[in-house]
């Protein structure tokens, strides 16, 4: 009689820096699944509202920017009503502001998890940011509503929102992979978060269009990536007269480096995370 042996895998800590192992992440994706479905689940759970905060959100900061900004202090929109300019910039920043705020808190939140089984660790953060998909879809269907009110018509540069949709996924990952991964480390990172996200914001021309900005400074201004985002958005919605090719590819380039380096760091430091944390 055969006994057949079962094969045996030897889980040890990495040493230094070592590649990401995207594949494994793949072999574990229903396991991503069923955590952006946690994600998604928790963030209403016992709420009056529900998933009416992510249109309310962007919503009444629209409001109260439109009223001290548009009414106020008359910043220029490029000949866009001012409330839908302000608002088609909203929905791609509210995206990327909960993602990263949630990501940096997400392995510290997952502590029981990360203790007790083993799986590639970026699923955790991934699975955060992928969960605000749906927010995101909410708050974009207000911004198709408003489109006809404002006598915005649709054309074929609607082609490009899934190009500016999937820049600001990567720039919110490579941000909250960096952040979670030194949340584990040191925890008074969190508090750093909410004055990160103020600041960005307001680097961020959501009040106020980038064409304030001559060359070569409204390029290098895609440094920072939401910046395409946000005047890619209005060029693709909005029909804004912005020349965004140069400004995309900074803030592209920009956003790729920002999650190649967070990932690679991530992988550094996850051998650490269940000890820690």
């Amino acid at each position: 009689m055969t006994t057949t042996k079962l094969p045996v895998f030897r889980i040890r800590p990495s040493q230094g820096w070592v590649s990401l192992r995207l594949g494994e992440l793949w072999e574990y994706r229903e396991l991503l699944y069923f955590l952006v479905w946690r994600d998604v689940k928790i963030r209403y759970k016992q709420t009056m509202l529900g998933a009416a905060w992510a249109i309310i959100q962007p919503l009444m900061t629209m409001v109260v920017f439109s009223l001290f900004f548009g009414k106020l202090a008359k910043i220029p929109s490029d000949g866009i009503p001012y409330p839908i300019f302000c608002y088609a910039a909203l929905v791609p920043w509210t995206f990327f502001a909960n993602g990263l705020t949630q990501s940096s808190n997400s392995l510290v939140g997952s502590s029981n998890l990360l203790t007790k089984v083993y799986f590639p660790r970026l699923a955790i953060p991934i699975a955060t940011v992928f969960s605000g998909v749906i927010d995101f879809l909410l708050a974009f269907g207000i911004l198709l509503a408003m489109m006809p009110f404002y006598h915005v018509p649709i054309t074929w540069k609607v082609l490009w929102f899934p190009v500016f949709l999937l820049l600001a996924l990567v720039t919110s990952l490579g941000v909250g992979l960096w952040l979670s991964a030194l949340n584990v480390q040191y925890r008074d990172v969190r508090y750093v978060v909410p004055f990160i996200t103020q600041f960005w914001m307001l680097a961020t021309p959501i009040a106020y269009p980038s064409s304030l900005l001559g060359e070569p400074w409204k390029t290098v201004y895609g440094l920072n990536p939401m910046a395409g985002v946000v005047e890619g958005f209005r060029w693709a919605l909005l029909g804004s007269k912005i020349s965004v090719g140069p400004l995309l590819a900074v803030s592209s380039l920009a956003a790729l480096l920002i999650l190649i380096g967070g990932a690679f760091y991530f992988r550094k430091m996850e051998k650490t995370f269940a000890d820690i944390v």
